[in-house]
């Protein structure tokens, strides 16, 4: 994965150099634009890191912005910059997912906490992609009777139980539970239980199947 960058986005240019020099003096990447519709032509959305975003701009407001990177399925983390004290708008902002609101001028700490905390946040959600795309790889490499199997097994079931279900031999149930463990690289129900909760595959949800 590539170094997380802060995107700085500000209309004012006088802000925005000050967040960017104060960002790459922490050690950070950092890129800045002067305006929404910049950042969202700019091709750098899927990029890892978290967005430093101004509430008040022309054209597009920051706010306006977070609900247009939520359409598109943007989910860089957002930590708002106001040279105002706009509650009713820090508290939308908050309830809709940035990580803070912080008013203008920024005070140092705040900011680099802030996007430590954001940077967490968005590694953290890459690694939970990364594992439920391998889960969902290696779920589908399941033949119809191991899935069947396996959503029983979730369910807590025991093998004889299984197989009265199925209709099937105890050691049959017993040898597609073992190629499911051996598909899956795991070895307890409970690690099972993880993976195809990961994925969307919940004892409830199992017992519909």
């Amino acid at each position: 994965m590539s170094q997380p960058m802060v995107f700085i986005v500000d209309d004012d240019a006088s802000s925005r150099r000050g967040v960017t020099r104060l960002v790459r003096a922490a050690g950070f990447d950092a890129e800045s634009f002067a305006s929404a519709s910049e950042f969202l032509a700019s091709g750098k959305l899927e990029a890892p890191g978290c967005l430093v975003l101004d509430v008040r701009m022309p054209e597009m407001t920051g706010p306006e912005l977070q609900v247009e990177l939520d359409k598109i399925g943007c989910c860089l983390p957002i930590v708002f910059l106001s040279a105002h004290a706009d509650v009713p708008t820090a508290a939308l902002a908050m309830r809709t997912g940035a990580v803070d609101f912080l008013t203008k001028p920024v005070d140092r700490d705040d900011l680099l906490r802030a996007i430590h905390q954001s940077i967490d946040i968005d590694a953290q959600r890459r690694k939970e992609e990364v594992e439920v795309s391998a889960n969902d790889e290696r779920l589908g490499a399941l033949t119809p009777r191991e899935r069947e199997v396996m959503t029983y097994v979730i369910t807590g079931m025991l093998n004889k139980q299984i197989a009265g279900e199925l209709e099937i031999s105890e050691e049959t149930v017993k040898t597609h539970r073992h190629r499911v463990m051996r598909k899956l690289s795991i070895g307890s129900v409970a690690e099972l239980v993880r993976v195809c909760d990961k994925s969307g595959i919940s004892p409830a949800e199992a017992r519909r199947l």
